[in-house]
């Protein structure tokens, strides 16, 4: 699949936002994180910027984006209809949240209450996200188990990430940072085990089984259907080699997570100030490659019929 920048950033961007809305409603009623509005401001603020940001993104991937709109009107049967709707039941919530953090401080039962239900909506925004993708059957490096549990743990790093830099201005970086190492490693662990999952799984459809001829031997195509390309080979049949997939697999994982756990985890020595906001640009670099090689690496069954097997 095209790997456009509008998708890209959307899904990157949106997911980053949603997890550190989660962690600043689950933590910061608890008295876990700085109590100070300064913090609260600037922390909401930057979690409804990036899920505004992505949102926005995506539109400009639409053929019509001042019909992005209409979507909406599709939440009983689609999951991107679906993922609009629980972002913008989870504004209204988030914002009420930030209003009486700054009026009344973070904790309190309405706080508490305010904050739980705007984490629940960026979760669930998150987890619409990762079933666009995980429903679509004609793609088999999509169609996968790990991927809804992967973009909900990436999520949850990102957002942990975000949140220790931010707090680490304020000396409370503390547990923030143990939140992303733990969830790192588990994004970490599960990212490996996608990538494992998608090299050796067998293609959904081959020009044998497409064609019904295999019983005659190996099939292949004679001349290319068309002679110039077209809309499905443009969106739908951009190819990477493996070697340049096997180096952007390893710079991925190096800026989403060995550097970045590691500047963490130094954070425990020398202080969370700056390891933990180096961490965060090095996860934005690298999540942004691995979310590339999302749908690059992508292939859809309809390109059987224009390059076969």
């Amino acid at each position: 699949m095209r790997p456009a920048f509008s998708v890209i950033f959307f899904t990157t961007a949106s997911g980053a936002g949603c997890g550190l809305l989660l962690w600043l409603g689950l933590l910061a009623p608890a008295g876990l994180l700085p109590a100070s509005p300064w913090f609260g401001a600037i922390a909401l603020a930057l979690a409804l910027a990036l899920l505004t940001a992505g949102l926005l993104s995506s539109t400009f991937h639409l053929g019509h984006p001042e019909r992005a709109w209409r979507a909406f009107s599709q939440w009983r049967s689609s999951w991107l209809s679906r993922e609009g709707v629980a972002a913008l039941l989870t504004y209204p919530p988030a914002l009420l949240f930030g209003l009486l953090w700054l009026l009344r401080g973070p904790t309190g039962h309405w706080v508490a209450l305010c904050g739980a239900v705007a984490a629940a909506g960026a979760v669930g925004t998150v987890y619409c996200t990762g079933q666009i993708y995980a429903t679509l059957r004609t793609i088999r490096q999509w169609h996968d188990p790990h991927v809804v549990p992967l973009y909900l743990l990436l999520a949850l790093w990102s957002g942990a990430v975000l949140a220790a830099a931010l707090a680490g201005f304020w000396g409370a970086a503390r547990l923030p940072s143990v939140l992303a190492l733990v969830f790192g490693l588990g994004a970490l662990g599960v990212k490996c085990s996608y990538w494992r999952a998608i090299d050796r799984a067998k293609p959904l459809s081959t020009l044998e089984s497409a064609t019904g001829l295999g019983r005659f031997g190996k099939v292949r195509p004679l001349d290319p259907p068309h002679t110039e390309e077209n809309y499905l080979l443009r969106e739908m049949g951009f190819h990477i080699a493996r070697k340049h997939a096997a180096k952007l697999r390893k710079l991925a994982l190096a800026l989403a997570f060995v550097l970045p756990l590691a500047l963490l985890a130094a954070g425990f020595a020398v202080g969370f100030a700056v390891p933990a906001l180096l961490a965060a640009l090095a996860v934005a670099a690298g999540l942004l490659i691995e979310r590339w090689l999302f749908f690059a690496e992508a292939k859809h069954v309809v390109t059987l019929y224009y390059r076969g097997n």
